[in-house]
């Protein structure tokens, strides 16, 4: 059984009826469990529905891309919501949350403050609720690292959880296993021409991965669109949690490991990171 670490089953690309389609498909594919990152207020009671509908579990957070919309207010429901639904066994982590330098403008001085305000904000209601982190990374794990670490200086630890999508260097990598993180894989490693982030995958410690789809985004190369097609009109294929497997089955190629190994390491992994998953799946 596999577990897909990081799914936005939740977004606006399917109706109801087709995200519980999708997730029956997943389950027949051998997906177990899949964890529904929130990206803002407006999505939290959505995560949280569609967790308790499939067997699943939900993070609460504010993305980076969403922080130029959002306001203290939000930080301050987000902590309500993290205190109502504390007792949920569902609620698995803190997220998606981070810094995001690769969208232009949110690279604008301000914008750049105005993130780095609203992620040291969610570490500090992490640590306050006891619960791990789920990072978005896009050139910015320097930073994302700094924050960690003065996280640990302030309260004497980090609180630990998944750098979402990892495609740094490894430097970075093992600073962020140093903090107590695994490290995402997904549909970009299954790229022929991605050789760093295949090597990656390849020879860092088996303890520090993770598999994630990042669906509906982050197809993996037998669903890619190239941008000449899409130029012509063909419209992208979105990504599902159903191509975790086939995603799996790509690493374990790539780490001379069997799929079975590889998925019975990752979701030990899993559990490890995101302790109250042990309890929903043992």
């Amino acid at each position: 059984m596999w577990i897909d670490s990081h799914c936005h089953l939740d977004a606006p690309d399917w109706s109801d009826a087709q995200r519980l389609l999708l997730r029956q498909q997943a389950r027949a594919a051998g997906v177990d469990f899949c964890v529904y990152p929130a990206v803002q207020r407006a999505n939290w009671a959505r995560v949280r529905e569609l967790a308790h509908a499939c067997g699943d579990g939900y993070a609460l957070g504010i993305h980076p891309l969403y922080v130029l919309q959002a306001d203290a207010a939000d930080l301050d429901a987000l902590a309500q919501e993290l205190q109502r639904c504390h007792a949920d066994p569902r609620l698995l982590a803190v997220g998606e949350i981070g810094l995001d330098y690769f969208v232009p403008a949110l690279c604008e001085p301000a914008a750049r403050e105005r993130q780095w305000h609203f992620y040291t904000a969610q570490l500090e209601l992490a640590q306050r609720f006891g619960l791990p982190v789920i990072l978005h990374v896009r050139r910015s794990a320097d930073l994302l690292l700094s924050g960690l670490r003065q996280q640990a200086r302030r309260r004497g630890a980090a609180p630990g959880g998944i750098a979402h999508a990892f495609n740094g260097s490894l430097q970075q990598a093992q600073a962020f296993i140093a903090q107590g993180f695994c490290l995402g894989f997904g549909g970009a490693c299954t790229f022929d021409a991605a050789r760093h982030l295949r090597r990656l995958a390849a020879d860092l410690p088996a303890e520090a991965l993770v598999l994630e789809t990042d669906a509906p985004d982050m197809p993996p190369q037998w669903l890619y669109t190239p941008a000449a097609a899409r130029a012509s009109g063909a419209q992208q294929a979105p990504n599902t949690p159903a191509e975790l497997p086939r995603i799996g089955a790509t690493l374990a190629a790539l780490r001379g490991l069997s799929p079975e190994a590889l998925a019975a390491q990752t979701c030990a992994n899993v559990r490890r990171v995101l302790p109250r998953l042990a309890a929903l799946h043992p």
